[in-house]
C-alpha cells in the first residue's frame, strides 16, 4: 500500500447510542487508501507476486489482492462465504503454490466442510500456480473478528495475510460504541526484508523446492526487520517512511478490532493517553465482559475488540506495538502509528507512554456463563493429553512427545476419505490438553483448528478456573518452566485438525500435531469436484514450481 492521503467514508453505526450524522463523521482512516477494497462474502481472491516497500525497503512479496495486508474480507452473521482463490504466483524465489486457512472458531469451524480448512497436506493439496480453488463455508449464527493466511510452509511470512470480520447488527455490546466498520480494523505484522525460503530449515513440504539449497538456507530463527501497523512502518536506520494514521473525532466511541497477523512477534500494544475496554477475545459469538486496560499483550494469531473513547485533548498520540524480538523501542517512529484527533496538526506526536494497567488473561470472563466441559477439577476430562516440547538442536526440529511433524505426501483428509482408519476412531467427547511452559523458543502461541477451547489454566497462573474461563483459539504456553497451560474442548467436529505453534518458523520446524477426529463420520464427508482435482494437479508440479 502506497498512499498516505486521508480517506473519508460514511461510517457504519451499529446500534449506536449516539445518533450522529454520518455527514459529520469521517471514518477512521487505517488502511491508507484501501478501505474501499474490502471484499466478501463472495469474491475472487487473486494471489500475486508484487514488489512492495511498506517500511521503505523494497522486496518481492506474496500478496492477496496485491496489497499488504490483503483486502479485508467481511460478511454478516449467517453469511455464506464463497471465496475463489486464484493462484497467479510467478516468483521462483518463493513458493508458487498456495493454500489459505480461514482462521476462526465457531463461524469457521468448517462443520461438515473440513475440506475448506485450508491446511496444506492435512485437509487439501496445495493450489498449484495458474490454478484456482473455491472455498465455501458458513457463518451460522455467529460473528466476530478473524483473519486469513497461507497455510503452506512459512509462506504467510512473505505477505499472504489479512483480516476478516463477521458483523453482528445485534451485538450485545453495541451500545458501548458508535462506530464499527471496515476502517476500525487494526492489523499488527512483523516484516522481513528477505524471503521465507532463505530461513527454511525443515520445510513443511513433502518435497523441498529446488530453490532451497544449503547455500540459501540459514540456521536459526530470523528476526523481523520492522513492525507494520496497517501495512506501514519503519526499520532501524531506514528512511522516514509513512506511518499509519488513525483519525478520530473527539467525543466518539470506536470499536477497534485488533488483529495480530504476526509471523512470530509478540506485541505489547498501547495508545498513549487512552484506555481500552476489551469486549471480544477472538471468540466469535461469545462476547466477554468488558475489561478496561491500557496495555494488551497479543500473540501471533490472537485478536481483541476494544472500545476506545476519544475523550482526550485534540492532539496527536503515539500508537505503540513493541515486539519481543527484532528492534524494540520507538526511536524515529519504529514500532509505531499515530492516533490523530480531527483538528490536530499534521505532525508526529510528542506524547509519552504512561501505561500501568496491563491485560491479565485470567481476568477475562465470558459475558454469559460458559463453564468448561468436564468435571470441575484437574484431570476431570474424558481424555487428558500432556504435550512435552523439546528441540533437537542437531536437526533444528521441534518434537512433541518425541515426534516432529512431517507432512504426508497424501493429505490426511484424503487418506481418511479413501478408507484409512489408523488414526483412531471417534474420540471421547471431552479432551484436556496440558502444555508445559519454558520449552525452547517459548512462549509458544498454540492454535487449534476446528474448535475453540476453554483455558482452565493460563500461563503465569497456578490456579484453575472451571466456571467461567476465557475462551480462545490461540493461547500462550508461557515462558517459565513453572507454567502449565491447560485447555479443554469437546470433540464434536469430525475432521483432521491441526494443533500447532503459530510462530510460523516453529511450525515450519515441526511444532505441530494433527487430531484425526471421528474418522468414521468423516469418511462420509462430501468434497467438491474441484477439491478432488487438487492433488492430481499438484502431483505434476516440478520441484522448482512448488
Amino acid at each position: 500500500m502506497s498512499s498516505g492521503f486521508l480517506a473519508l467514508s460514511v461510517p457504519t453505526i451499529l446500534g449506536s447510542a449516539m445518533h450522529l450524522s454520518s455527514t459529520l463523521l469521517p471514518s477512521l482512516f487505517l488502511l491508507s487508501g484501501t478501505i474501499g477494497a474490502s471484499i466478501g462474502p463472495v469474491a475472487n481472491v487473486e494471489i500475486v507476486n508484487k514488489k512492495v516497500a511498506p517500511d521503505g525497503f523494497s522486496r518481492s512479496a506474496v500478496l492477496a489482492g496485491g496489497t499488504f495486508p490483503g483486502p479485508l474480507i467481511k460478511g454478516f452473521k449467517g453469511s455464506h462465504f464463497r471465496l475463489n482463490v486464484e493462484d497467479k504466483l510467478t516468483d521462483n524465489t518463493m513458493l508458487q503454490s498456495t493454500s489459505i486457512h480461514w482462521h476462526g472458531k465457531y463461524s469457521f469451524f468448517q462443520k461438515n466442510s473440513s475440506w475448506a480448512d485450508g491446511a496444506a497436506f492435512i485437509t487439501q493439496c496445495p493450489i498449484a500456480a495458474n490454478h484456482s480453488f473455491t472455498y465455501e463455508f458458513q457463518a451460522p449464527g455467529q460473528a466476530g473478528t478473524y483473519w486469513y493466511h497461507s497455510h503452506l510452509s512459512a509462506q504467510y511470512c512473505d505477505g499472504l495475510r489479512g483480516a476478516m470480520v463477521v458483523y453482528d447488527p445485534f451485538d450485545p455490546h453495541r451500545f458501548l460504541y458508535d462506530i464499527d466498520d471496515d476502517s476500525t480494523v487494526i492489523t499488527l505484522a512483523d516484516w522481513y526484508h528477505y524471503v521465507s525460503t532463505v530461513y527454511a530449515i525443515s520445510f513443511i513440504l513433502p518435497i523441498p523446492p529446488a530453490s532451497l539449497t544449503a547455500a540459501n538456507s540459514a540456521p536459526g530463527i530470523p528476526s523481523p526487520n520492522s513492525t507494520l501497523i496497517n501495512g506501514f512502518g519503519r526499520y532501524q536506520d531506514g528512511p522516514a517512511s509513512l506511518l499509519a494514521v488513525i483519525n478520530v473525532i473527539k467525543g466518539v466511541r470506536y470499536r477497534f478490532r485488533l488483529v495480530s497477523i504476526s509471523c512470530d512477534s509478540i506485541y505489547n500494544f498501547t495508545i498513549d493517553g487512552h484506555k481500552m475496554t476489551i469486549i471480544e477475545v477472538e471468540v466469535d459469538g461469545i462476547s466477554h465482559k468488558p475489561l478496561t486496560v491500557d496495555t494488551l499483550q497479543i500473540f501471533a494469531g490472537q485478536r481483541y475488540s476494544f472500545v476506545l473513547h476519544a475523550s482526550q485533548d485534540i492532539n496527536n498520540y503515539w500508537v505503540r506495538a513493541n515486539p519481543n524480538n527484532g528492534i524494540s523501542g520507538f526511536d524515529s517512529g519504529i514500532n509505531s502509528a499515530i492516533l490523530r484527533y480531527v483538528g490536530a496538526p499534521d505532525m508526529d506526536p510528542t506524547t509519552f507512554s504512561t501505561a500501568a494497567t496491563p491485560l491479565v488473561e485470567t481476568a477475562l470472563r465470558p459475558l454469559e456463563y460458559t463453564p468448561a466441559p468436564g468435571e470441575p477439577f484437574p484431570g476431570g476430562a474424558d481424555v487428558a493429553i500432556n504435550l512435552n516440547i523439546v528441540l533437537d538442536r542437531a536437526t533444528g526440529d521441534f518434537m512433541i512427545n518425541g515426534a516432529s511433524f512431517k507432512p504426508p505426501t497424501v493429505p490426511v483428509l484424503l487418506q481418511i476419505l479413501s478408507g484409512a482408519q489408523a488414526a483412531q476412531d471417534l474420540l471421547p467427547p471431552g479432551q484436556q490438553i496440558s502444555i508445559p511452559g519454558g520449552a525452547p523458543g517459548a512462549p509458544h502461541p498454540f492454535h487449534l483448528h476446528g474448535h475453540n477451547f476453554h483455558v482452565i489454566r493460563s500461563a503465569g497462573s497456578d490456579t484453575y478456573n472451571f466456571d467461567d474461563p476465557v475462551i480462545r483459539d490461540v493461547v500462550s504456553t508461557g515462558p517459565s518452566k513453572t507454567d502449565n497451560t491447560t485447555i479443554r474442548f469437546v470433540t464434536d467436529n469430525a475432521g483432521p485438525w491441526f494443533l500447532h505453534c503459530h510462530i510460523d518458523w516453529h511450525f515450519n520446524e515441526g511444532l505441530a500435531i494433527v487430531f484425526a477426529e471421528d474418522t468414521r463420520t468423516l469418511k462420509n464427508e462430501k468434497t467438491p469436484d474441484q477439491w478432488d482435482e487438487l492433488c492430481p494437479i499438484y502431483s505434476t508440479v516440478t520441484p522448482d514450481q512448488l
